[in-house]
């Protein structure tokens, strides 16, 4: 089989098996443009492989993304026959570090959702209002949603009576229930009011957190906006980690203060690890895993369970 079909087919393989797969499979079609797309998979070169990797400038995590996407193209070709061996090196430069998610402290979240503040950064705004960006902040940080989850959210993903949100087929092609607390509930419940008495569409389609003409938030005026208020509240990055911390952030610093919380009460952290997981939509749990370490808060509450395990009382 030729390469480029090889690499459509195995594009087709990792979609039917439930993955987007948009990054990986632009790449592919990308290292067809250092290659002989009409040539066989063992044709393919180490000299090649190099070439597509350095790309043009510094080294970046992307050369990363292109040796993750090429070696699972490799394993799939070489099971399916389409290919005797690799081409990749054996050994591979070290991504640049990457810095760690800013966790916001509690009184910096206190800060950022001050509706006085919040109301300031959006005076003379033309279509993100204050409501509509606090409501989005607490949705960010109060059920821990990725951007485009919460913006995403339709009337009929928001089932006030059980108190739970749809999230519909997002990263990783996954749908997920996410249970909100009253707090956030309550929120929803008074902003879809206010929606309503502001005369924006009524359907079960339409976005739930609208700008004033009841389009979709856009993400560049919402970063911008929340720029705005970072500067208005006073909240800065810290040393060691972000230099600008991000909207993304409120997600992260969900997690981790989920985490801090279940320590303080003495649960049992290891088994509920899969249920953030799933809570937060993540593929698998490397990817929650990461929170166990990230503020001194985790492991400090983490010490004081290790010290009373070790004098003799409850179990760490």
């Amino acid at each position: 089989m030729m390469l480029r079909d090889a690499i459509e087919q195995y594009i087709l393989w990792r979609r039917a098996h439930g993955a987007k797969f948009t990054t990986g499979a632009n790449l592919l079609r990308h290292f067809l443009g250092y290659v002989d797309g009409d040539a066989t998979c063992d044709a393919v070169t180490t000299t090649q492989v190099l070439a597509f990797l350095a790309g043009r400038g510094p080294l970046t995590r992307n050369r990363e993304n292109k040796y993750y996407a090429l070696a699972g193209f490799w394993r799939h070709a070489i099971s399916r026959g389409h290919a005797i061996s690799s081409p990749l090196p054996n050994s591979e430069p070290k991504s640049p570090h990457r810095a760690p998610p800013y966790i916001y402290s509690r009184d910096e979240l206190r800060r950022l959702l001050d509706p006085a503040l919040v109301e300031s950064s959006r005076r003379g705004a033309v279509q993100l209002d204050a409501v509509t960006f606090r409501t989005l902040l607490l949705l960010l940080y109060g059920a821990g949603l990725r951007f485009s989850e919460a913006t995403g959210l339709t009337l009929a993903d928001v089932d006030l009576t059980e108190d739970v949100l749809t999230i519909c087929a997002t990263k990783f092609y996954k749908s997920r229930l996410v249970p909100i607390g009253p707090q956030l509930a309550s929120v929803l419940s008074n902003y879809i009011a206010l929606r309503r008495r502001c005369g924006l569409a009524q359907t079960e389609t339409s976005f739930l957190l609208a700008n004033r003409d009841g389009t979709r938030l856009a993400s560049s005026t919402v970063h911008a906006a929340f720029d705005a208020l970072r500067r208005i509240a006073g909240v800065h990055g810290a040393a060691g980690g972000r230099q600008v911390p991000r909207l993304h952030d409120l997600r992260h610093s969900f997690a981790v203060h989920s985490l801090s919380a279940w320590y303080c009460r003495g649960a049992d952290v290891q088994r509920l690890l899969p249920v953030l997981s799933t809570y937060l939509g993540h593929a698998d749990l490397e990817g929650t895993k990461v929170y166990l370490s990230m503020t001194p808060e985790l492991l400090q509450q983490a010490s004081l369970r290790f010290a009373r395990y070790a004098g003799g009382g409850r179990d760490a």
